[in-house]
Formats: structure tokens, sequence, C-alpha cells
């Protein structure tokens, strides 16, 4: 578990730093061709750019991401204890850090940089930084526009429009998020099945 936690949240947090510290809001990288892209875009603190209420909602999802996050590693801790399966342990690592990493932005990054539009942000400015103790927002950068075109013209109601596909915009913490989501089910579908079953035959 605090393999998984370091090593993400340092990967995390390396990665939104560099980004922030060498690009503008809006400024586009390409990593392979035109659907693979680094592409720098700030929120509010909901995962895959979506944002909550203005101020207030800002306030209130980071107490709520503060909050969930402090539960998820209790409960994490006291799995351990009673020595749940090891694929469970991943996955709600993955979900914890993930929940941190983007926690973290929220946090400080109001406080240790200056903006990022029209010019690219300064760690530590000397007139200090651009929002208050949880009022940062959160760093955004991968988006795969794997389907990037405009619809034919027969097409009801959107004929003629732009379409892309998967125009998420999400970090690195985003992602474990995901991932620890995914495992989770999986391990609750199949491996969790699989255990009892044993179990039931154990004890018969």
């Amino acid at each position: 578990m605090a393999a998984i936690i370091a090593v993400v949240l340092i990967v995390d947090q390396v990665i939104k730093i560099c980004v922030k510290t060498s690009m503008q809001i809006g400024e586009e990288i390409p990593l392979i061709g035109n659907w693979c892209l680094l592409h720098f875009v700030e929120n509010e603190g909901m995962a895959f750019g979506m944002a909550y209420g203005g101020a207030a909602g800002k306030l209130i999802l980071s107490l709520f991401r503060l909050v969930a996050s402090s539960f998820i590693f209790y409960y994490l801790l006291r799995l351990i204890k009673k020595g749940i399966r090891n694929s469970v342990v991943i996955s709600l690592s993955l979900i914890f850090v993930g929940a941190v990493g983007n926690l973290v932005d929220s946090c400080f990054y109001g406080l240790i940089f200056d903006e990022s539009y029209y010019h690219v942000a300064q760690l530590f400015p000397p007139e200090g930084g651009y929002a208050g103790f949880l009022f940062g927002r959160v760093v955004d950068m991968f988006y795969f526009p794997i389907i990037d075109t405009v619809l034919p013209s027969w097409v009801p109601f959107f004929g003629n429009e732009r379409f892309v596909f998967f125009n998420a915009i999400f970090n690195f913490a985003d992602a474990s998020i995901t991932i620890g989501v995914i495992l989770l089910i999986i391990d609750q579908l199949f491996i969790s099945k699989k255990c009892c079953k044993s179990a039931d035959i154990e004890k018969s």
C-alpha cells in the first residue's frame, strides 16, 4: 500500500508541477499524432474537468475530498489488519492516492503558484499565490481525442457538428482512481466469488 501511494503521488505531482511551470493555460503539445496530446487546463476539482457551484461549491468539494480521503485511508488500514486480499488493497490504494493527488492541488496550488493565464506560472511567487487554502485549481493535461471529426449532414439533430470521442481532459490521479474502481469491480465480480467458493469447500 505504501509503495503504491508513494509512487503514484510522486508521479502525479511531478507531472503537474512540470506542466504548470512550463505551459500556459490552453497550450497543447502533441505526444502521439493528434489523438494523444498534452493539453493544459485547470478545473475546480472534480474528475475529468467537471466543476461544481462556484466558490462555495469549490470549498464544499475540497472539504468532501478531505473527509472522503480520510475515511478511505482509515477503512483501508482496517481491511489490511483483517488480512484482506491484496487485490482489494491495491484497488483502494489507487482510489485513495488519486483522491489525495487532486486534494494536494486544491489545498496548496493556489498558495504556491501564480496564475497560468497568458504566461507560465511561477512557483512560490514573491507576491503570493492566486488563491487561498482549499481553493486551488486541479491541473489536468492528458487528452485523447481518438475520433475528432465533423458529423455528416444526414445525421439527425447533430449533422455538420463537430464530434470528439473521449474529449475529457484528465490527470494521473484521475487515471489512478479510474483504474482502482475498475480493479475493485473486477475483484468483486470474480475474485471475491472464487474466494467464497473456496471457503465453502474448505468448511464442507
